[in-house]
């Protein structure tokens, strides 16, 4: 007798083959059997009529600080991701000295968007070097298999001490110390190394994040320490200046360690090189020997503007700037006030002086065709008709009036849409050649972070209710979409025990009602620790979610059960068979 059996399903097995109806058979932590199973189970799950995948990976996540206080793993854990890889864009919270605790939450705050607050008061801090923080995320076992990358600004901040300023320049002693700190965490488990290059990447105070200015010499000689260990992944977010000539350090590094390098790939205000030339560059290096991955996100990147959020257009006025520290009794208030609105309307906006960004505030405060009213079912692929800008003529009203209007809806709760990143088109059309490209990766959900802005944590439930079912300006395969959110994913970083189902292999496993998958609309909670706020979203359709043969989700709602652990290093089947 099997511990469970999952029949009739309409089976997806990650590795870009047609479904086909059939069973699988989980004893322990792994699938043993696929096709038509005889033996009974000593549990059974109807799945006739429902698509069976594999659990989804997600290789771009921002957990570092969640990771060590929840074990839910929420909102990524609700959308069948059974697998995260944290550490992302060069911030985490390792190696950390303890006088630079403040420094580190000040600078994912900034990044991430992760309120300070509840990173003080959630993470305990019962580390220092970077494998001291793998052994206390090893003892919380979660929904989910946690991962994570070395990241830059913890270990300059740890090298480098007061040193660590914009613009500052490492000694090659100080760059040998830094590469010496990654080899240490890529042996205790880290699965790579992570950095930043981007002007929007900046700390709480505003000041650029230290890899921004980080030179080749520095990036490389760090990335020399994976290839004396023998694996791991370079991943950036980098605003791809000329000058930098990043496509020829990143293909000269991978070339000379023969490991990966990956960057976040986007349409984007900050980025020098167009997104079709990022994507030819990278093909470029690979035809020379080089491997390197483009990430890419599936729907517009952007920002979620409400009320209680971290922005809004009205952030900038100075009546604004009257009630911001009010609490939300007292600032609804006022915001229903006929006067207050009026003075909200027809004030000017006062930016930071901060030259780089003002294109960004700009378009926050008056981007009416580019901004979106925000609704149950809402489509993330609008059109300029469905525009703030739009809805605001047909009104009779100023695109202030009208957006003033939408964050009053529903008590002051209304949201409005601004993608800002991936939208330079008005539609998503360039990405669907991008999903069938092997140097190309689905990812970008920023799970865990942005938490006042967006929830693209949902993302994998988008690929599906959007790419695959609904998109009427063309879709894409089911057997693609898995592949892409699974096997791919999970192959880059080396995780070859999960991403498909077939004998050996982890039972991480979704059973999903395709034909009534749906997102939920997104809400604020404030359920962070010491009352961070953080925006959620989730979605109808995942029947099951299997973690490690156990079920960790029903209908929508969490178990008891807490099978996912840390992951140490590159992963095998046998390594998985091992183990059972």
């Amino acid at each position: 007798m099997h511990d469970l059996v999952i029949r009739n399903g309409t089976i997806v097995d990650g590795l870009g083959g047609e479904p086909f109806t059939g069973d699988i058979a989980v004893d322990g932590d792994l699938v043993t059997q696929i096709g038509e199973v005889s033996e009974p189970g000593r549990e059974e799950i109807d799945a006739t009529g429902k698509v069976v995948a594999p659990g989804w990976v997600d290789i771009h996540t921002h957990y570092d600080g969640q990771a060590t206080w929840d074990s839910e793993m929420a909102p990524s854990s609700w959308h069948g991701v059974t697998t995260v890889v944290m550490g992302n864009c060069g911030v985490g919270f390792a190696p950390a000295k303890p006088d630079k605790h403040d420094w580190l939450i000040g600078l994912m705050e900034g990044v991430e968007d992760i309120p300070g607050t509840a990173l003080a008061e959630g993470m305990s801090w019962n580390w220092e070097s970077f494998p001291e923080y793998m052994d206390e995320l090893e003892k919380m076992p979660r929904t989910v298999d946690v991962a994570c990358h070395v990241p830059h600004g913890a270990i300059r901040a740890y090298v480098l001490g007061d040193r660590e300023t914009p613009g500052a320049v490492p000694t090659d002693e100080d760059v040998e110390k830094m590469s010496a700190i990654v080899e240490e965490g890529l042996r205790a488990g880290a699965l790579g190394f992570s950095t930043s290059r981007t002007i929007l990447h900046r700390d709480v105070e505003g000041e650029l994040v230290p890899g921004t200015t980080a030179t080749k010499e520095e990036l490389i000689g760090i990335g020399r320490a994976m290839g004396r260990v023998g694996y791991g992944v370079f991943e950036m977010a980098s605003d791809m200046k000329r000058e930098w000539d990043e496509f020829g350090w990143m293909g000269d590094l991978s070339r000379e360690t023969g490991l990966p390098v990956t960057f976040a790939a986007l349409q984007s205000i900050a980025k020098e090189m167009p997104l079709e030339e990022q994507i030819e560059a990278t093909a470029a290096e690979n035809a020379k020997g080089a491997n390197i991955v483009a990430q890419i996100a599936l729907r517009g990147n952007g920002i979620i503007m409400a009320w209680q959020g971290t922005v809004h257009p009205f952030v900038f006025k100075p009546a604004w700037e009257e009630i911001s520290e009010l609490d939300w009794d007292a600032k609804l208030a006022k915001l229903k006030d006929a006067d207050f609105r009026k003075r909200m309307i027809d004030e000017e906006s006062v930016y930071p002086e901060n030259p780089d960004l003002l294109p960004l505030f700009m378009m926050i405060a008056n981007g009416w065709p580019v901004q979106f009213e925000m609704m149950d079912g809402f489509n993330y692929e609008p059109t300029a008709a469905e525009s703030v800008a739009a809805r605001a003529e047909e009104a009779g009203m100023t695109g202030s009036e009208y957006a003033y209007e939408l964050l009053m809806r529903e008590e002051g709760t209304g949201f409005i849409y601004y993608p800002i990143l991936n939208y330079a088109d008005g539609n998503l059309d360039f990405l669907h050649p991008l999903q069938h490209r092997d140097d190309t990766v689905n990812s970008l959900s920023d799970g865990g972070a942005h938490c006042g802005t967006i929830c693209d944590a949902a993302s994998p439930t988008f690929m599906l209710e959007h790419w695959v079912r609904d998109r009427e300006r063309g879709t894409i395969s089911l057997a693609n979409a898995v592949k892409r959110q699974c096997y791919d994913t999970a192959r880059l970083y080396g995780l070859n025990d999960r991403g498909v189902l077939a004998p050996g292999y982890l039972a991480d496993i979704n059973v999903i009602d395709l034909d009534n998958l749906k997102l939920e609309k997104p809400w604020l909670a404030f359920d962070l620790p010491a009352g961070g706020k953080r925006l959620l979203q989730k979605a109808q359709g995942y029947e099951v979610t299997i973690k490690s043969g156990q079920v960790t989700f029903l209908n929508g709602t969490v178990t008891e059960a807490r099978p996912g652990g840390l992951i140490r290093g590159p992963q095998s089947v046998e390594m998985a068979e091992a183990a059972e």
